[in-house]
């Protein structure tokens, strides 16, 4: 997942995954929670910032209106009014509860998914495997 906040007068924030662009707006500023390391706003002229995310979420706030991206594995980086966060797994929710749970919920289809998927390929793993022993390939 890519967060890119950029600034004009206004911050602008783009947050998009390898899949989908997920959000591209101007905000107000962000404010960043880490589980691990606690929670700290970043607003337009702010410092340059780079930490890392194991689990935590980015709150975009935008004229009193939040939105907040779970994040899962991730790297921030604040420079120039731009704001870029690569993260291995992201979801957004009107709170950090709903996000999360958007995410635990996107785990469990995956999951399911990657399930059916490898009940698949070991079946047709099998097939091969007796279409190539009946039809005597490789033999002379």
């Amino acid at each position: 997942m890519r967060l890119i906040v950029s600034t004009h007068n206004n911050t602008a924030s783009r947050l998009s995954t390898k899949h989908q662009e997920m959000y591209n707006e101007e905000i107000d500023y962000v404010v960043v929670h880490d589980m691990d390391d606690g929670e700290y706003a970043i607003m337009q002229d702010h410092i340059p910032v780079v930490s890392v995310l194991e689990e935590g979420y980015i709150k975009l706030v935008k004229d009193k209106q939040e939105l907040y991206i779970e994040v899962v594995y991730g790297v921030l980086e604040y420079h120039d009014n731009v704001v870029t966060v690569l993260a291995q797994e992201a979801h957004a929710g009107r709170s950090p509860e709903s996000a999360k749970e958007h995410l635990l919920a996107y785990r469990k289809e995956r999951l399911e998914k990657n399930r059916k998927d490898e009940a698949s390929f070991t079946k047709m793993e099998k097939d091969l495997s007796k279409n190539i022993k009946k039809s005597k390939a490789g033999r002379l």
